[in-house]
């Protein structure tokens, strides 16, 4: 079943798609026989839909969720790097590449980066802030916000 979306993309996924997505994102382990009992498909019709939604990047990946706490991640901080128009492509490139950032966006306003790192400590947080973000070219600004306390964080998208 094919729709419109307001963006006018189409979109391929029918009520059987969203309800395998929304088990996944439940439980990415589930069997296909079991997402099959719950969806009323077969075990093949399931695994053909799993592999198209990926294919087609509507799965984007199925990963494990981690506490940064459990191993150790203690500091958790946002940040917004404002960053020289012609270094910006440069500067989220290098900064994508970095283990500790976990995600990088591209905002809008004056070329704005939002980044969010997970550190070790405060000492490992200041030690990429020193020797990876402040020698970056093209960096005007930089703001950082630390976590005190997750009250929601949702992993994947409501459908």
């Amino acid at each position: 079943m094919s729709s419109k979306t307001a963006e006018g993309v189409n979109s391929n996924m029918d009520e059987i798609d969203r309800k395998i997505i929304a088990i996944l994102q439940q439980n990415g382990r589930a069997s296909y026989t079991d997402i099959a009992k719950e969806v009323d498909l077969s075990r093949v019709g399931v695994q053909a839909r799993i592999n198209a939604l990926m294919e087609n990047g509507t799965i984007e990946k199925i990963t494990a969720v981690i506490n940064p706490e459990k191993i150790g991640i203690t500091v958790s901080a946002f940040f917004n790097v404002e960053v020289e128009p012609k270094h910006l492509m440069e500067v989220a490139d290098c900064l994508a590449d970095e283990p500790e950032v976990s995600s990088l966006y591209h905002m809008t306003g004056p070329s704005k980066l939002h980044m969010h790192g997970l550190f070790a400590s405060n000492r490992e947080m200041e030690l990429f802030l020193q020797k990876k973000l402040y020698v970056l070219p093209g960096i005007t600004s930089v703001d950082c916000q630390i976590l005190i306390k997750r009250y929601k964080s949702r992993m994947g998208m409501k459908l």
